[in-house]
């Protein structure tokens, strides 16, 4: 496989065709090597426009999904963020690479630690990684510009608008399978979220966020 031309390909006929044209975006997807996060057994895949298994039922978003994220956020340089599931740390490093300081954490203490590995192997700096229950966890109030969470909720847990600032923007998939939104969500100075639609979607629940088992009797 040509690398480069593989690469070029999926910025160009992927990325750019889902209206993704921020050009900080398409540079970072040029600069950072999305095969050197994609599991050995399915790196042939890296340019795919696939979601790529990572284990325990969780997956890479498609390179189109992480483009729109990234371009939706609008993210600047020295904004603090707070990723919500590591995964495989490559929208990790794309999003370091857009502001220097994220806190990103996993639920999943094998993912967590092949991320750490993936980030160091190419020396990426402003990350802090934790293992953990996002849902249980103690961050400040107003602590963050922007939240992703990459997994789905039925609605967004109350503690992640508040640990945004006001002006802070979080991205979250919301709904039921197999109709679900793909928002950013900013909140104002007074609290209020407003919502913009990026693109519709189906991903599975964010772990501890499950939907209640139905029993008929």
């Amino acid at each position: 496989m040509n690398l480069e031309q593989a690469r070029t390909n999926m910025i160009d006929q992927q990325i750019r065709s889902w209206e993704v044209l921020d050009s900080r975006v398409l540079e970072i997807f040029r600069e950072i090597p999305r095969e050197a996060f994609v599991p050995v057994r399915h790196r042939k895949l890296a340019f795919s426009d696939l979601r790529i298994p990572l284990g325990h039922g969780q997956f890479m978003m498609k390179p189109i999904e992480q483009g729109r994220l990234l371009q939706g956020l609008a993210l600047a340089e020295g904004e603090k963020v707070l990723e919500i599931g590591t995964g495989s740390g490559f929208l990790t490093a794309c999003l370091a690479a857009m502001t220097g300081k994220v806190t990103s954490i996993e639920i999943l203490a094998d993912l967590a630690e092949q991320a750490k590995a993936n980030l160091e192997a190419r020396g990426t700096e402003g990350v802090q990684l934790k293992i953990g229950d996002a849902l249980g966890a103690g961050f400040d109030d107003g602590e963050f510009d922007a939240i992703v969470v990459a997994a789905s909720v039925a609605s967004v847990p109350e503690q992640f608008v508040r640990w945004l600032k006001p002006g802070g923007r979080l991205f979250i998939v919301r709904g039921a399978s197999p109709a679900m939104e793909a928002l950013v969500l900013t909140r104002s100075e007074s609290g209020r979220l407003s919502e913009q639609s990026l693109f519709d979607t189906d991903m599975p629940r964010l772990i501890g966020a499950e939907d209640a088992a139905v029993f008929n009797f």
